[in-house]
């Protein structure tokens, strides 16, 4: 089979209907976000009792519609379990889409851990480099919580509907990359087209939207 033609059968596969999430009811202290991806929705409970600062600022890009129309583009699969990792979805490097940095909540101060469906910040090697890049995991993710010296990541919440969608998106094709995304990008990356706000009154920002101003939209 070519390389093409998988990528094909993947994506039929991602199109397969998908039940939408439970919309489970609003609780306090959580606040619900649902992603309408073009292969269904995923719906997330942000911690904002445990993780103020880290919900904060994924709820000003979502309000803000700096994660429509953005994609899931890499696939991290685990070498001893395939089925097991995490996808990876946000603004990427898009420094008009960026909004300013903000505390670090490691594991070790909110207790909230890198579980099976947990969403949690992507960052680089400074851990107060978080800001707009994030992931679902898959299976549990013991490696991304904070332990001595080692900070960790910024997990703020959880995945409660359309597992079985983040599932299918781990298993698509994938290749290119470098370093430590070597071989992890998806080869076709999943569009996010929407991202909203279930709990609570949306407060956008107010900043520039430079980047529909580039697409003659601001």
């Amino acid at each position: 089979m070519t390389k093409k033609s998988g990528v094909a059968l993947a994506l039929v596969a991602l199109a397969l209907p998908t039940a939408a999430p439970t919309q489970t009811g609003p609780r306090p202290g959580i606040v619900r976000v649902r992603l309408d991806t073009e292969g269904g929705p995923i719906l997330l409970a942000l911690d904002a009792r445990r993780a103020p600062a880290t919900t904060a600022n994924f709820l000003k890009y979502v309000d803000d519609g700096r994660f429509d129309n953005i994609t899931f583009y890499r696939a991290a699969r685990s070498k001893a379990d395939p089925k097991r990792g995490f996808i990876q979805a946000g603004i990427r490097q898009d420094a008009k889409r960026i909004l300013p940095s903000f505390p670090f909540e490691s594991t070790s101060k909110t207790g909230i851990r890198h579980l099976d469906a947990t969403i949690s910040m992507a960052r680089g090697d400074d851990p107060a480099s978080a800001g707009g890049n994030w992931v679902l995991t898959v299976g549990p993710t013991p490696q991304m919580d904070a332990r001595g010296d080692y900070k960790g990541y910024a997990a703020f919440g959880r995945v409660v509907g359309g597992m079985d969608l983040v599932k299918r998106i781990l298993a698509l094709p994938s290749g290119g990359g470098f370093d430590a995304m070597k071989g992890q990008m998806i080869l076709r990356p999943i569009v996010i087209r929407r991202a909203v706000r279930l709990d609570g009154t949306p407060k956008p920002t107010g900043l520039p939207k430079v980047w529909l101003m580039m697409q003659g939209r601001g």
